[in-house]
């Protein structure tokens, strides 16, 4: 798409790092006010933790930094919508509770407490104010505003109420109590048993929707997101010169309540969430929309890596973006740093008592066969290291499918996997799962290859594909590893077990609910 002279030519942009275009557009483009960007976070702009502790019912600790309001409709006419959790580094006594409003509101606010009807005072929600420029001729300038809470020291297995607010409509009035929803913190230790979900590639629409409302009926402890989110970029390589909605995270945010006001959903970036826009590395966005754990690396400028524990399982989020050879936009915009915190953190998980299993989830493939295929790039920088601490699951998203390995050791089949086997990463290597089947327009497979799922098995084959490599090029390879292939919606649900015997039974579940697939992790199997 060609744009006036407010962008950058195409041919120009093909030759420039999404940092230089950033730059580029900072010379030229007049701004009505600062961007949420990665430096303005940095700067101390958006610190998320400023004016000083309040305290909320239950032991909730909180803090933020309010922005003043500019608009003149009265509050009481502005209705909250789009919220969503997530943990804080502690999941068991942290949680981020986000949302958005149409209009910019004064004093935001959320009220927490142990029951519906018996909400503590108001904890100082920020406000951070996203403003996307407009083109002339192509899209008007946007204003969208999203809100944050921080609550900390909140009570391991307990079950909070909480609704959010501001000047001229509180959650606690009979008018609003409607709006009270609730979550609950993870266990001070791990479990019997508990269940997680995960899909990438969502979009806005009913497929996605559905999805959503399946999902929710496994009643997950927390969902993975898998990068790709809404689609308000829907060209994905990461340049300005991309078609971009910034509309479509309103739409995509008001989707997505019924389940992440009391699921946290946990993101990261996919190929199609680097929005140039608004800030060198296209994450500006991102750091507005969301409030995810800060856990050792830097979430202010790579806001989809980071780590958690919940009960006897660690969950490790990472930008494939930074080391992807098919679309190098972000390529090596970490300088090597995402390697080496990967590096340190599944070391520190491997060797945590508590910790049984490592799911690890990012957005490129490392193994599929279906259109984007694998990314060498993916396979070169990480491969390594999950081998080396013996991961135990790793979900991917990108290809719109869903598509399962067997357990793959130094690259080859260490152990067939059917539907309904075990297997043991000690012994066998690693299940690389695609969950690319979150919502958005399905693809498919190499022509002439079956899918093969639980109910329609086919005769196992290698499939003929492919692999990016440095230079772009795709160089073809065999896959003896493409185990189950499914041309559907559908997710992840995982449930974790500890104890004597502790083991992951992942299941792959379309979206009507119908299950097709199964497989079970077990260490010691």
């Amino acid at each position: 798409m060609e744009i006036p002279h407010f962008g950058i030519p195409p041919e120009l942009a093909g030759r420039m790092s999404m940092a230089e275009q950033h730059e580029y557009l900072r010379t030229r483009l007049s701004r009505r006010r600062t961007l949420v960007t990665a430096g303005a976070v940095a700067s101390g702009l958006l610190t998320g933790c400023g004016s000083g502790p309040r305290t909320g019912q239950g032991g909730a600790t909180a803090s933020g930094s309010p922005a003043p309001s500019t608009s003149k409709a009265p509050g009481s006419l502005i209705t909250p919508f789009g919220r969503h959790l997530a943990f804080g580094a502690d999941p068991r006594t942290q949680m981020r509770i986000s949302w958005q409003v149409p209009l910019a509101v004064r004093e935001p606010y959320v009220r927490v407490g142990l029951r519906p009807d018996d909400l503590g005072p108001k904890v100082e929600a920020e406000l951070r104010d996203l403003h996307t420029p407009g083109l002339k001729g192509v899209r008007p300038a946007v204003e969208q505003y999203y809100l944050h809470a921080a609550l900390d020291g909140l009570r391991p297995g307990t079950t909070y109420y909480y609704g959010v607010g501001h000047e001229g409509f509180d959650p606690a009035s009979p008018r609003h109590r409607s709006t009270v929803t609730s979550f609950r913190t993870a266990p001070a230790s791990p479990p019997e048993r508990f269940v997680f979900t995960a899909f990438g590639d969502q979009g806005v629409g009913e497929d996605a929707a559905l999805n959503d409302r399946t999902l929710l009926r496994q009643r997950p402890a927390f969902h993975l997101h898998a990068g790709d989110i809404c689609y308000a970029d829907p060209t994905g390589k990461g340049k300005e010169s991309d078609v971009f909605d910034a509309t479509q995270w309103d739409r995509f945010l008001a989707q997505t309540e019924p389940v992440a006001r009391s699921v946290p959903w946990m993101v990261t970036t996919g190929n199609h969430d680097m929005e140039a826009w608004y800030s060198p590395d296209g994450y500006g966005g991102q750091l507005a929309r969301f409030s995810l754990p800060e856990s050792g690396f830097d979430a202010r400028t790579a806001p989809g890596v980071y780590s958690f524990t919940y009960g006897n399982v660690g969950v490790v989020a990472l930008d494939a973006n930074d080391v992807s050879y098919e679309i190098p936009a972000n390529f090596g915009y970490t300088e090597g740093r995402q390697t080496r915190w990967l590096q340190r953190t599944l070391g520190a998980l491997r060797a945590a008592p508590e910790v049984d299993f490592i799911v690890v989830f990012f957005h490129h493939c490392a193994y599929s066969t279906s259109t984007h295929a694998s990314d060498g790039g993916v396979r070169a920088a990480w491969l390594p290291l999950f081998a080396r601490y013996e991961v135990d699951l790793v979900v991917n998203g990108h290809n719109h499918v869903y598509e399962r390995t067997d357990a793959i050791r130094g690259g080859e089949v260490g152990r067939p996997v059917p539907v309904g086997g075990t297997t043991d990463p000690r012994r066998d290597g690693i299940v690389y799962v695609t969950a690319g089947g979150g919502g958005k327009e399905l693809y498919g497979f190499p022509g002439g290859v079956k899918e093969s799922y639980e109910g329609n098995t086919a005769e196992h084959e290698p499939v003929e594909t492919f692999r990016w490599t440095r230079s772009r090029e795709a160089k073809a390879e065999s896959a003896a590893w493409s185990r189950v292939r499914y041309r559907g919606f559908s997710f992840l649900s995982v449930e974790a077990v500890s104890g004597a015997a502790p083991r992951l039974r992942v299941s792959a579940l379309a979206s009507n609910g119908e299950r097709i697939d199964h497989f079970e992790v077990r260490r010691g199997a």
